[in-house]
């Protein structure tokens, strides 16, 4: 045999003993399903404003701009840097590299047509969570978009940013509102849509080539989004390897997950805020009767016992570490029967009130069982409390419309509170809870104007303690977020409780 022949076939040995070897994140496929709480009811993708969602299409459209919680800031992606022209007039500039899946640059004219879809497309819930104070977007240049807004608002990123869905103008002109979103999203983002059964799962493909991906060669191929509303159908799934991650999972089931050999617990402190919603509908419509719904319930009570002590309490509408927190609201609400109990009397009912309480199951950590606890304790104060727990996508539907006069709730993504509070309080702000007091309106208006963060700090401060004293909600607490993984999987959660794929490493 040939010297030549000899090292060609030691060479070829040599490829496949390295082909047989190489770690099989490497070269197999790799997938990822997660056990979900929500996914898409809709195809179009401005038709739900739910804070895992935006993370999923940010997956596939690419963020605009993204908050980094290691650095406490936002930062650029899709726009690559920003800057404020006038207090009414941002304008930023797209980073050139972003890709639709077609290979066509994502420009200017695409966010300014998302924007328009933001504020215009008559299935958007997005207009308040989105658009927010945006009035109109412009093109300036291929790559330069100007947003303009009603007024001065300095806290504009944290509508736009993990929030702002970039999608193809001329995809949408050439099929359609309906089909284009149906079987043809394009995206600048690291993933792409790769299958979306409203209800039921959604299912994202990796693209090897975008600039993002490259940074983690770790990153699962597929990702799959699985809807598991049922706390027990979650820790199930994980344990019998149906997913690889699992999504909140309740504090007394935590140690099934701790005692699998294959199966771990990572926590993350939620800036999710929980609350009870109350319309200003009889009997919501009067003060006396919130402030007694606040005082009735025992929130240490609830944390220490069904949450086992995994959430913070709430004595106000945001916790410690987020912008413009102040421990000093009042009143605290501390548990007292007898004043709930004085309350009503004084609101004109020494007899009692007959309420309903609708509640999500599944959707957030122990919600019906949460509630069920809260059942007796304003039975016990004489709000008689009768509880309703309808399917997630007929409550939520139901409390954008504006037809839920008492629930419960969270709002995800809270960094900074403008958005949620503008949403959830201002006059106008949205239907979920119809609440309106001039004298917040003209609080929100000057901490939303301010650009000077001390002076906004003490205007937001102002607006909070007004908002906990009149009590359209009674803000309950923060929870500590329990996940269930796969050992062979390495993925911290957000704090907002998004889930990205690109944030995940396979390691085996």
């Amino acid at each position: 045999m040939s010297g030549r022949r000899t090292k060609t076939i030691l060479l070829a040995v040599l490829a496949l003993l390295l082909a047989v070897t190489r770690p099989h994140w490497a070269g197999a496929q790799t997938r990822v399903s997660v056990g979900v709480t929500e996914t898409m009811e809709t195809y179009n993708p401005y038709g739900d404003s739910v804070s895992l969602l935006y993370g999923i299409w940010s997956e596939i459209t690419g963020p605009f701009c993204t908050y980094n919680y290691e650095k406490g800031e936002f930062e650029g992606r899709l726009a690559k840097r920003w800057e404020v022209k006038d207090p009414n007039t941002w304008v930023f500039h797209l980073d050139d590299r972003y890709k639709f899946n077609d290979g066509s640059p994502v420009t200017a004219v695409d966010v300014v047509h998302s924007m328009n879809r933001v504020l215009k497309d008559p299935q958007s819930k997005q207009k308040a969570s989105v658009a927010g104070p945006i009035d109109k977007a412009d093109v300036v240049d291929k790559y330069t978009v100007k947003f303009t807004t009603q007024k001065p608002a300095a806290p504009l990123l944290s509508f736009v940013c993990d929030r702002l869905i970039v999608t193809s103008k001329a995809t949408y002109d050439k099929y359609g509102r309906d089909t284009a979103d149906k079987e043809h999203i394009m995206g600048g983002g690291p993933y792409r849509l790769k299958e979306l059964i409203p209800g039921q799962r959604m299912v994202i493909a990796k693209r090897p080539d975008h600039p993002e991906a490259k940074r983690n060669p770790r990153a699962p191929d597929e990702v799959i989004y699985r809807v598991m509303r049922e706390t027990e159908q979650r820790v199930t799934g994980l344990l019998n390897n149906e997913v690889q991650i699992a999504q909140f999972i309740p504090p007394h089931l935590r140690k099934r997950v701790e005692a699998s050999p294959s199966h771990k617990i990572v926590s993350t402190s939620a800036i999710e805020i929980m609350f009870l919603a109350m319309m200003p509908k009889p009997p919501f419509d009067k003060k006396e009767v919130r402030q007694a719904v606040c005082y009735a319930i025992d929130r240490d009570k609830i944390i220490n016992t069904l949450l086992e002590g995994f959430a913070t309490r709430l004595d106000g509408p945001i916790g410690q570490g987020q912008y413009g927190y102040d421990p000093n609201l009042k009143p605290k609400y501390e548990y007292s029967p007898e004043k709930a109990k004085k309350l009503l009397a004084q609101a004109g009912y020494p007899n009692g009130v007959d309420v309903e309480l609708q509640t999500p199951v599944g959707r957030y950590i122990l919600d019906k069982q949460i509630t069920e606890a809260t059942v007796p304790m304003l039975n016990a104060v004489g709000i008689r409390t009768k509880l309703l727990t309808p399917e997630w996508p007929t409550l939520w539907a139901n409390v954008q419309k504006g037809r839920t006069p008492f629930y419960y709730m969270g709002r995800g993504s809270v960094q900074d509170p403008s958005a949620a509070l503008h949403q959830y309080f201002k006059t106008g702000g949205s239907p979920r809870i119809g609440y309106s007091n001039p004298k917040l309106d003209e609080l929100f208006d000057k901490e939303q104007q301010e650009f000077d963060p001390e002076k906004r700090k003490k205007y937001l401060s102002q607006a909070m303690s007004l908002l906990t004293e009149d009590a359209p909600a009674c803000f309950m607490w923060r929870h500590k977020d329990l996940w269930g993984e796969a050992k062979n999987l390495d993925y911290q959660p957000l704090p907002d409780g998004r889930i990205y794929g690109l944030h995940m490493k396979v390691l085996k």
